[in-house]
């Protein structure tokens, strides 16, 4: 099972990105021995779980999405979380969305030391209001950003290309030699950027 982390502020578009990207990993043929591809833990998912035999013992909701792919809520603590949906759907692709104000490397760490498994993590930054956020909560900004894997600037169809730079250029004191991608995640995003992200995704985890 490959973990991935979605981590970012409070409506920088991790949902609208997880769901495209869960999409993309449903949609691609693997050999896998689940017929699970993709599971998805939220921290809350609101109404929209339903109760499914396999998870309910466990705690969790889940929502089928589209085929191959369950969504559940957080129930209890993370790592106990992890382990029941490992051991009941055993899904290739588990990708964890963190609220807005959680921060993913800590969620990752605490990933590695007590199951000893590595997350590729994703950070998605505004970049509408990236400089107003890190003005007002620079620890919180900077947190989130630690320990990224890749950083997705989201919402570029907001900005001008002067801005855009601004955006990038505060960006990368706070993580070094790390790629920052523009995006618009209101619009489609053409597959050949998730199979590259995928492909980055395998080799950061040895193969």
């Amino acid at each position: 099972m490959k973990i991935v982390i979605l981590g970012g502020f409070l409506g920088s578009g991790k949902t609208s990105l997880l769901l495209q990207l869960a999409k993309y990993l449903v949609g691609k043929e693997w050999d896998y021995p689940s017929e699970v591809k993709v599971a998805i833990l939220e921290n809350e998912i609101g109404q929209i779980g339903i109760d499914d035999k396999i998870l309910l013992n466990a705690g969790f909701k889940v929502d089928n999405l589209f085929a191959g792919c369950a969504c559940c809520s957080l129930s209890g603590e993370l790592v106990s979380s992890i382990t029941n949906i490992q051991k009941t759907l055993n899904p290739k692709w588990l990708i964890i969305e963190a609220t807005g104000v959680a921060y993913p490397g800590s969620i990752g760490k605490t990933i590695l030391e007590s199951l000893g498994l590595d997350a590729y993590i994703i950070t998605i930054v505004d970049a509408k209001r990236w400089r107003r956020l890190q003005n007002a909560m620079e620890t919180l900004m900077s947190e989130q950003l630690k320990d990224s894997s890749i950083v997705l600037m989201n919402k570029v169809d907001l900005v001008d290309d002067i801005e855009l730079t601004q955006v990038k250029e505060s960006i990368f004191p706070y993580i070094n030699n790390i790629k920052i991608i523009p995006i618009s995640a209101k619009e489609e995003i053409p597959s050949v950027f998730w199979s590259n992200l995928i492909n980055e995704m395998e080799q950061s985890y040895g193969r």
